[in-house]
């Protein structure tokens, strides 16, 4: 590793708390660079400098960094598993699920669950905690608001049961908006509340390291109600969910065994 963004590394732990090193090298370096080059930069030192003294700099390379790509219904087949196995096996037990939308972005995430959900209790039954690193996209996932693309995915009875179209934009139902906490909260550093019986974060692992994904997998597992399930993207299988003291439920879907 070069000493220009070995030290970018640590000045940005120091900084933000964020540890780069747990993310793949070659990924995230190469994103970084892209950045500041983009920006008129000609080093890791130098970005780091515009960093400190800009917000707005700040905040697009936590934006790089977090690589917000997301839509509603992403992988829907996968949901449909959710809302026809996962779901029903975890309310038969239980009706006030705890369910967690870590990493969840600009909120297309955790308003997929609340929609889903809905067919099955009352919405003001309903409330899902969301989690992001990035200010910005928790932000923008408050306000609600998106472009058609990411509605790509979505069945057409959900876009007129939960969406108004203004203009070139649709704006969230404000019921469904109510069912979802937002707060910030860093993966690789924060601890993690326990006893959910839904954690679902798709989409982000595969940018971490395999010494990062393995402590996030026990922190996951740890943080799950026996029975609980955690729900990984469509090219994040965990190859040994035993090791964890998960299992396989489903494709991507893994159980806690009871402890």
């Amino acid at each position: 590793m070069d000493q220009d963004y070995l030290q970018f590394i640590v000045n940005i732990k120091q900084k933000t708390g964020i540890d780069l090193s747990l993310y793949k090298e070659a990924q995230m370096k190469r994103r970084l660079t892209s950045l500041y080059q983009k920006k008129g930069y000609s080093s890791f030192k130098d970005f780091y400098s515009g960093i400190l003294s800009d917000q707005k700099i700040m905040n697009e390379f936590l934006d790089r960094m977090t690589i917000n790509v997301t839509e509603f219904y992403r992988n829907g087949k996968r949901w449909e598993v959710l809302e026809n196995k996962i779901l029903p096996r975890l309310l038969a037990k239980k009706k006030n699920l705890k369910i967690w939308s870590a990493a969840s972005s600009t909120g297309e995430e955790p308003y997929t669950i609340s929609m889903i959900l809905s067919r099955y209790m009352p919405l003001n039954q309903i409330s899902i905690l969301a989690t992001d690193i990035d200010e910005q996209a928790l932000s923008a996932a408050k306000a609600g608001i998106y472009v058609e693309r990411s509605l790509a995915e979505m069945p057409p009875s959900m876009i007129t049961k939960f969406f108004k179209k203004e203009g070139t934009v649709y704006k969230i139902d404000e019921e469904i908006k109510k069912t979802v906490q937002f707060r910030k909260l860093n993966l690789l550093g924060d601890p993690f509340n326990k006893d959910f019986d839904l954690i679902v974060c798709r989409n982000v692992l595969i940018y971490f390291t395999e010494e990062a994904k393995g402590e996030l997998y026990k922190k996951f597992s740890n943080a799950l109600a026996d029975d609980g399930v955690l729900f990984v993207g469509s090219t994040e299988q965990i190859f040994n969910p035993g090791q964890y003291g998960l299992e396989v439920e489903d494709t991507f879907f893994y159980r806690k065994i009871k402890s």
